[in-house]
């Protein structure tokens, strides 16, 4: 059993203590046990605590790590962080707080250009000269366009 990779033993009504020796199951990438009932402490082992504890969810009387519940004779129950989760709350940035961001950087950049513009003459007429040639340029593509569009559905 040391070189399995899966294990998936949920909902299968099983009972009692998970055995010492599945800490030594080094291979294995996914291990879901829960809805059954299981009972006493998670052997301990790198593997077995990096799971979420969501996987040995339904087990009333299982504890210790990942699980939040307190074995008999724990003192301190110090669940390590998930991979790709921080240790510290505050390094930890929101959707709404990278929306925030990005947003900012946004207008600041907008107004970084429009100031440009307003400042700086010789290059908002260069930049107006663009758009009035992009726009006229635009409007000969459609127009030709639209000519053989015509042409085709005339003959």
């Amino acid at each position: 059993m040391k070189k399995l990779l899966t294990l998936d033993l949920s909902r299968n009504n099983l009972s009692g203590g998970l055995p010492s020796s599945m800490s030594q199951m080094n291979l294995l990438n996914y291990l879901d046990l829960s809805y059954n009932k299981l009972s006493g402490r998670i052997p301990s082992g790198t593997q077995l605590q990096s799971f979420q504890p969501s996987r040995y969810s339904g087990n009333a009387e299982l504890c210790g790590p990942p699980v939040s519940k307190y074995c008999p004779g724990d003192k301190n129950l110090e669940i390590p962080p998930l991979i790709g989760e921080s240790e510290d709350d505050k390094e930890v940035i929101d959707d709404v707080e990278r929306w925030f961001y990005i947003g900012g950087a946004t207008a600041t950049g907008f107004w970084i250009a429009c100031g440009a513009l307003l400042v700086n003459r010789r290059g908002r007429n260069a930049f107006f000269h663009f758009l009035d040639s992009l726009k006229d340029w635009i409007y000969v593509k459609v127009m030709v366009f639209i000519a053989k569009l015509q042409r085709v559905a005339h003959s």
